[in-house]
């Protein structure tokens, strides 16, 4: 994981869902009502005149009470203690996720709300292949400004749509996106997925399962697992210990995937973002079933 070995991984302290979070597709707040304003007696054009007073100040997001500082510490020591196990300590792995959805995000709801700019990748990226399924793919690139890449092969268009699907990178919740992204390019290649045009809904299904899958261990590697590549004794284990996790999440987000496309089986554009959302709750939610599954084993 790229991010996963440079990052310490945020303090305990930091509140469950930063304010800056709820960009993606956060309501905003209601604005503060207006204080009626003072009668004014100045005769109009006195120099003496004060200076207008702003009837209410400006509107801005209340500041998030800091969370538990000791929030992270059972997830990480579980995580750890799983990883110098090279895989092999399933329960620690079991305890490690739990933890993680239960304590160190605030359950299901809040850990899906800390996906902050993956949920707005994913719904980007699905409304892409929404699009591209419904009127192919050259009317969905040219939506976009992107027509050139009609015709070329899946990795390339994918790339061409990077900046689109996760603009910037510039804080940590950006850049598990857009590594999120680049991983499920990378893995795209091996599954057959190769025509746009021909896109099925069980593809569709393969590609933001796949997207998901990544974004949530790159989440979870710089929220607990910051020692995934490190304390293994040597590579394999490390590629043990990753691919474990892997599984274990994809396993989680694909049951996620089965309930909600049950429960929406025909996806539009204007269902792409809550379809996301549940996605994401929906995984967490399972992740730590499976979690307490493992630990009780």
């Amino acid at each position: 994981m790229g991010t996963s070995s440079a990052y310490g991984g945020p303090g305990g302290g930091t509140p469950l869902v930063p304010t800056w979070l709820g960009s993606e597709g956060a309501a905003d707040a209601p604005a503060a009502p207006a204080l009626p304003a003072a009668p004014d007696s100045t005769p109009v054009g006195d120099p003496a005149a004060p200076t207008p007073v702003p009837s209410a100040p400006p509107n801005r997001p209340a500041i998030p009470a800091p969370a538990d500082a000791s929030r992270f510490t059972s997830a990480r020591g579980n995580f750890t203690r799983f990883a110098h196990s090279g895989g092999s300590d399933r329960a620690s792995l079991g305890r490690a996720v739990s933890g993680y959805v239960s304590t160190s995000s605030g359950g299901a709801r809040q850990a899906a709300q800390r996906m902050g700019a993956s949920r707005g990748a994913g719904a980007r990226l699905l409304g892409f292949l929404t699009d591209a399924q419904a009127r192919g793919a050259r009317e969905a690139l040219r939506s976009l400004n992107l027509e050139e890449l009609a015709g070329r092969p899946i990795a390339e268009v994918f790339i061409g749509l990077a900046d689109y699907i996760c603009p910037s990178a510039g804080t940590v919740d950006e850049g598990i996106a857009r590594e999120a992204f680049i991983e499920t390019i990378i893995e795209l290649t091996t599954l057959g997925v190769t025509d746009l045009d021909a896109l099925t809904s069980d593809q569709m299904q393969t590609v933001f399962e796949l997207y998901a899958t990544h974004a949530i261990e790159a989440r979870l590697c710089n929220d607990i697992g910051t020692k995934l590549i490190t304390v293994p004794n040597d590579a394999q284990a490390a590629l043990r210990v990753q691919g474990q996790l892997r599984d274990f999440i994809r396993n989680g987000v694909s049951d996620a995937l089965t309930a909600a496309r049950a429960e929406t089986p025909t996806l539009t554009q204007d269902r792409v973002n809550s379809f996301v959302d549940s996605v994401y709750e929906r995984a967490f939610g399972i992740l730590q079933a499976l979690g307490n599954a493992e630990a009780d084993q």
